[in-house]
Order: C-alpha cells, then sequence, then structure tokens
C-alpha cells in the first residue's frame, strides 16, 4: 500500500519548514526512523526520520522549497497488514482517523480537507474585522467594491478566504491596527510578510499594482553603465535570520529599554581563571571570561529575581522564575540565535563550563534543536570576542534583561591609591523598565561587577 508522509509539526508552534536536502531518492530502500531530509525551521535544522519501512515511490517537494505544516512531502510503498506488497499498486488516501504515525520529531498535525495547518481565529482592533475564517469582503462602515484578483499579481487563493499569513506576521498586525485582508501577499502563495504589513503601514505596499515602481527599481543603472557583478545581490530572508529579525522588532517596540554601564576591573578574574585552568579540577574544561561572567550573573539574580521574570501582558502578570534558563547569543553561519541551558542556576561552575562548550558546538553546526532554542528567562551576550567595549543590546523576547560583556583589555587603572596597568571591562545591562526599577537593575549591575572585581565577594552574596 501507498502511505504518505506529511511535515510534522516540529513544535513551538512553526507553521512551515523548508526542504534542505533529502536523504533519499525514488526506489530506494529506507527502514523505520531512518533519516530520509533535512529541513529548516525558522529556529533549527531538524533532521527527519521515516515513520515507515518501505520503499519511496515519490518526493512531492524539491529542495528550497518552503512547505506547510501538514502537507505531505513523501510517498513510501509499505507493506500491507498480511505483509505482502500490494499488486495493483493503486495509491491509497491517508486516513483520516483520529490515530497518527508516530515519528522521532513528534506526531505531526492532523491534516485538515484543506491539507493546510489549522489556525485560530484572531479579532483585529480594526474596522474591517478578521474574525472568521471565510468572507467576502472586509467589513467596512460603508461598502466598497472588491477589488479584482488580476490586481495583485502574487495572489493565487480565492478572494474569500482568509488572508494567509504566519501567528507573528498576524501578531504585527493586529498591534498596528491593519486589516490583512487589505493587504497583498507578495510570499510563496500570495503569503503576508511582515514587509508587506509595514509597506501598507506606509502606503508603498508593493503587493498592489504591477506597474509599481520602487526605489531600488528607479537606482537601476541605465543600459550605457556597466557594473561586473551587478549593483547589488539579494538574499531571501528566511530562517533564523527572518525569526531574528522578527523577534527583535517585537522586542524593541514592546518591552521600554534601558540600558546602564558598568567599567570594573577583572584582574582579580583574570588570575583566578588562570589558576583554575591549571588546577586538577578543571582538567578538560573550556574556561573562559564568559564562564565566569555567566557565573556571577547566576549568583546575583539570587539577590535580584525581578530580572529574571516575564510579562504577562494577557493575564496582566508578572510572573517570576524560580529557575534560570540562561540563554547565551551565539553567532552562526545561519545567524543569531540565543539557545539556553536549561536550569543554569543549579549547574557548579565546572558543569556550566561544560554545558557552554556544547551549546557553542551545537550552534555552530547548526544542530541546535527548537526546544534549546525556546524558554530562556534572561540572556547573555559576549562582544568583547569581537574587540567591543560597550552596547545597548536588545532583549530577547519575553525575557526582563540581557548582560552585555565587553573586552577585556589593559588600561591604566586606580589601584591602591596608585595608577598601574589593569585589565579592565566594560559590562552593559539592558532591562525592561516594566519589569525591573533603575534600583534594581543598578544593583544586579553592581553585584555581577562586585563578583567579577573581587570573587572572594560571593561569599558575602550567598
Amino acid at each position: 500500500m501507498i502511505k504518505e508522509f506529511r511535515l510534522p509539526d516540529l513544535g513551538e508552534g512553526l507553521t512551515e519548514s523548508e526542504i534542505l536536502s533529502w536523504k533519499v531518492g525514488v526506489g530506494d530502500t529506507v527502514s523505520l526512523n531512518q533519516v530520509i531530509a533535512e529541513v529548516e525551521t525558522a529556529k533549527a535544522v531538524v533532521e527527519l526520520p521515516s515513520p515507515f519501512a518501505g520503499v519511496v515511490k515519490e518526493l512531492h517537494e524539491q529542495p528550497g522549497t518552503v512547505v506547510e505544516v501538514g502537507k505531505p512531502i513523501v510517498s513510501f510503498e509499505v507493506a500491507d497488514d498480511a505483509g505482502q506488497a500490494p499488486s495493483g499498486g493503486a495509491r491509497e488516501a491517508a486516513p483520516e482517523a483520529p490515530k497518527r504515525e508516530p515519528n522521532l520529531v513528534g506526531y505531526g498535525a492532523v491534516p485538515e480537507s484543506t491539507g493546510r495547518p489549522a489556525r485560530r481565529p484572531r479579532n483585529f482592533p480594526v474596522a474591517g474585522n478578521v474574525a472568521t475564517r471565510v468572507q467576502t469582503k472586509p467589513v467596512e462602515p460603508k461598502p466598497v467594491e472588491p477589488k479584482p484578483v488580476e490586481t495583485s499579481p502574487v495572489q493565487s487563493e480565492p478572494a474569500a478566504e482568509r488572508p494567509r499569513s504566519t501567528p507573528p506576521v498576524r501578531k504585527l498586525a493586529k498591534d498596528l491596527g491593519v486589516d490583512l485582508a487589505s493587504v497583498a501577499g507578495t510570499g510563496p502563495q500570495g503569503l503576508i510578510t511582515r514587509e508587506d504589513v509595514h509597506h501598507f503601514v506606509e502606503g508603498t505596499s508593493t503587493g498592489v499594482g504591477a506597474g509599481a515602481v520602487t526605489g531600488q527599481e528607479a537606482a537601476t543603472p541605465t543600459a550605457g553603465q556597466a557594473y561586473p557583478g551587478g549593483r547589488e545581490s539579494r538574499t531571501p530572508i528566511k530562517g533564523v535570520r527572518k525569526l531574528t529579525a522578527a523577534a527583535m522588532v517585537q522586542s524593541a517596540f514592546t518591552a521600554p529599554h534601558a540600558t546602564e554601564f558598568l567599567t570594573i576591573d577583572v584582574t582579580p578574574a583574570m588570575e583566578l581563571l588562570a589558576r583554575l585552568r591549571d588546577g586538577r579540577e578543571f582538567a578538560g574544561y573550556k574556561l573562559t571570561p564568559l564562564t565566569l561572567a555567566a557565573k556571577a550573573l547566576l549568583i546575583a539574580l539570587r539577590r535580584n529575581p525581578s530580572l529574571n521574570s516575564h510579562w504577562d501582558e494577557e493575564n496582566q502578570e508578572i510572573v517570576t522564575f524560580n529557575y534560570v534558563n540562561l540563554g547565551i547569543a551565539a553567532a552562526t553561519p545561519r545567524g543569531l540565535t540565543v539557545p539556553n541551558i536549561k536550569d543554569a542556576d543549579s549547574l557548579s561552575l565546572a558543569r556550566l563550563a561544560e554545558a557552554l562548550t556544547a551549546l557553542a558546538e551545537t550552534a555552530r553546526a547548526g544542530k541546535t534543536s527548537p526546544a534549546d532554542l525556546s524558554g530562556g528567562t534572561i540572556s547573555i551576550t559576549n562582544i568583547g570576542v569581537f574587540g567591543i567595549d560597550a552596547g545597548t543590546p536588545i532583549l530577547n523576547p519575553g525575557e526582563a534583561a540581557i548582560l552585555a560583556l565587553g573586552a577585556v583589555r589593559k588600561m591604566p587603572w586606580e589601584h591602591r591609591g596608585e595608577v598601574a596597568l589593569r585589565q579592565v571591562m566594560t559590562l552593559s545591562l539592558s532591562f525592561d523598565h516594566r519589569l525591573v526599577d533603575g534600583e534594581q537593575g543598578s544593583r544586579f549591575l553592581a553585584d555581577v561587577g562586585a563578583i567579577l572585581a573581587d570573587p572572594g565577594m560571593v561569599l558575602t552574596m550567598v
């Protein structure tokens, strides 16, 4: 019999993934849980195992294609219940029973009759309210003639269907008061993107009017000009880059940021680091200034719990976490990611060093799982590795604070009443002013600085 494997829900409510590569071809025999494809979500690269043992009959999607959750991506010929291969080769429709086929990345989504993932109806605070899944046209105070379908060159769905978009785009539209039914999508199959919403707000939507000329088009060189390789190159905004951009915009325009700076003499901490590296207890562990700073942050949080909290807008509550999932900003070939170490506050210095090393290696290899990218409670970013002294980091969405570590530099510094050459670092702390008052943020930053300036201060804090 023929069985279809539909793209499963890879977690965190992701609605689509891009097929990066196939590990099998038509006619190949595969075993249960054998890796058959590599896909990229907005959060991570994931290997898909086969939920069936059989022969690959058809690959429905090509590498580079973005596929919605619930759509078939590959068909297998498998033995029937009696263990016999089918003789007629008739294609069997995907079962509609509630039971789903398990696989290593979850059970997947239950496909709807339309083959699209289920979406919850949402209300947008505008005159043309989109409250139902199907409507003939936006509700306006006065009747308005619907626009002809041909005015949107990329629209592929019926005008009566709910505008296609992702949850972050719907949230953005809601915040900006935009009726998605009035926005033309320029994404795949008419998908409405964040850029479409912003262009609509600015009155320069590129999705309506085939004759519209953008500023970039106007700057195109004439036939008499020659630019080897072209004047510009374009890279599709997708995957981690797309998610990071959306998250940073959401954070910057939702949480009121405040940033404080503290420059300290970290010579004692660097001397301690050198001693630890030479000791037997830490043999084989990679100890860095980030390791000590992360430990200092975790200790300081015990005295300043407001920086380990979350603003719950929907329930109008402040959620204070009694655990710490420490996010570490990591620059990877796929873009910036912030995986987090679960329950980092329960780890010893050696175990914390081990977790940081494993996190960095996994992130650089592009193998960070969606679970490791969610659930963070506070973050730290090491901009000092790039030779930067200070900055104003943007909060990871949903978190109350982020600490940036500057470069450790040898500088003239007052020490014991004299000027001496010391190792100096600047700490930059950004926090959500709804959750953290200036006094609380200052005390926390001072505690982190005190530990790094004199590690013996830990004895007075724990």
